[in-house]
């Protein structure tokens, strides 16, 4: 049985991402999206507010699981018995990071490999920062997340 995990940090979870998710479920049988606990980072949704939405978005796709972790991305796989970690590419600045990202990872646990989708080009320009700055303005932003996430958002920059 094919398994993969597609780690980050979804702060929040953008169509980019959803786009992501649903292309690499149909390639492998189980899909583990896991949301990164980083205690460096001062993220806008908490890990549990940032699973709750990605169970939400993710919920049509029956393959498709949501977990957390922190430390080290190849320790997760290693975790959940997974031998291929899945990254979202938008241009070629992601590109030198995530190959340094696979490199180091290959050099550290060899079994696992990383598969690189790149971004549908409607998204390519996307990230979780645009999101957060275009709504921390009051800026329109469904045409970025689904409705349930800009509510969310909504709500988070209405209360700050």
């Amino acid at each position: 049985m094919a398994r993969a995990i597609y780690p980050g940090s979804f702060d929040p979870v953008t169509k980019g991402h959803l786009d992501i998710i649903r292309r690499a479920s149909k390639m492998f049988d189980n899909l583990t999206v896991a949301v990164l606990n980083n205690s460096d980072k001062s993220p806008l949704f908490s890990v549990d507010e940032r699973v709750k939405m990605l169970k939400e978005v993710c919920a049509d796709i029956p393959n498709v699981k949501v977990d957390t972790f922190s430390g080290l991305t190849i320790d997760y796989a290693k975790k959940c018995d997974t031998d291929v970690i899945i990254r979202g590419l938008r241009a070629i600045t992601d590109f030198e990071y995530e190959l340094q990202m696979a490199q180091t990872n290959r050099k550290l646990m060899p079994s696992v490999d990383t598969v690189f989708l790149t971004t549908s080009l409607e998204y390519a320009y996307l990230s979780s920062s645009i999101v957060r700055e275009v709504a921390s303005y009051g800026g329109d932003i469904h045409e970025f997340v689904t409705e349930g996430v800009a509510a969310r958002m909504r709500e988070k920059f209405s209360t700050n």
